[in-house]
């Protein structure tokens, strides 16, 4: 299954609904209302055994809604926290995997399909980039659990792009934020979308393409099975760390191959395989502008870019 958050035609509330090919299908019938559209979302994760016969009763009953009257939402508005790789793929002719880390992410970045990531106006780093990425949306509450045991701690996966302002030593006040990681959590630097498809429809996360356009050239190009530390081990490193609870996020890192930086006016893809595309906007208020491209020199418009950089294969 693919589960969104939605809204229909003028009204404000928030639906959950089944994503399809043909539209998007209602399924508030069978989920008990919650007070916020994320506690929506967190119910349907702790439920979803008892809930699903019912859900699936009406993906067959009723027909969709069409795509274009409705407005999807990022499917976990406001998740408790995002956990963030570092790096964390093979690239370029690196032979020894670096040691696993992640940051938080600020949980009230997160936006969604047709959104606008807005770049800040008062500071001046470097240049701002993408980072398309996929995401484990966890069921919890997950602590201590094994790499063998990922998989009841995981409940589906979405896409999410680390948007990141980077200057030099990622900054130091008034010149920038004043500490290194901050400049992943301006406001809008968390889109997710456009869906959680749920595990049972992706077997092996470590067999994904992702891919990322900004206005129409292919950047990202990369396949998951690049991972220097897979997805069991995030799971088991994550719940070392903290309790994970429904409703979380890790997300699994990128492949630098294909960076690239964000300006004023620009429109930018994401898509994952089995999981959806999703399109947004780039504003910035001082126009800024930056040499348009891929940064690393990398020319992810050729089918080499997706080539696996993992040793041995």
């Amino acid at each position: 299954m693919r589960l969104v958050l939605f809204q229909q035609g003028r009204s404000s509330e928030v639906r959950p609904g089944l994503l399809q090919e043909r539209g998007v299908i209602d399924i508030g019938a069978a989920v008990p209302p919650r007070h916020t559209p994320q506690l929506t979302m967190q119910g349907i994760i702790d439920d979803f055994e008892r809930l699903r016969p019912a859900i699936e009763t009406l993906a067959r009953s009723r027909e969709p809604a069409a795509l274009d009257s409705v407005r999807l939402l990022p499917p976990l508005p406001r998740p408790g926290k995002i956990l963030a790789c570092i790096a964390n793929y093979w690239e370029h002719a690196q032979r020894e995997a670096r040691p696993l880390n992640m940051f938080l992410k600020n949980p009230d970045a997160v936006i969604g399909p047709g959104d606008t990531i807005e770049l800040p106006a008062f500071t001046e780093p470097w240049a701002f980039m993408h980072e398309a990425e996929l995401a484990l949306v966890i069921r919890g509450p997950a602590k201590r659990i094994k790499r063998e045991d990922w998989r009841r701690a995981v409940f589906g996966y979405t896409c999410m792009i680390d948007v990141s302002a980077r200057g030099e030593g990622r900054y130091t006040w008034p010149k920038g934020p004043p500490a290194s990681w901050l400049g992943k959590s301006f406001d809008t630097f968390a889109p997710l979308g456009p869906c959680i498809t749920t595990a049972d429809e992706i077997p092996e996360p470590n067999d994904l393409i992702v891919r990322f356009w900004n206005d129409g050239e292919l950047r990202h190009h990369y396949n998951t099975d690049d991972m220097e530390h897979r997805v069991p081990e995030l799971v088991e490193f994550a719940s070392t760390v903290m309790t994970l609870y429904s409703g979380d996020i890790i997300s699994c890192g990128t492949n630098h191959e294909g960076l690239g930086t964000l300006q004023d006016g620009e429109t930018v893809e994401i898509e994952i395989q089995q999981i959806g595309r999703m399109r947004l906007t780039v504003s910035d208020p001082l126009k800024r502008k930056w040499e348009r491209g891929v940064y690393l020199g990398v020319d992810s418009t050729n089918p080499a870019a997706v080539r696996r950089y993992r040793p041995g294969g």
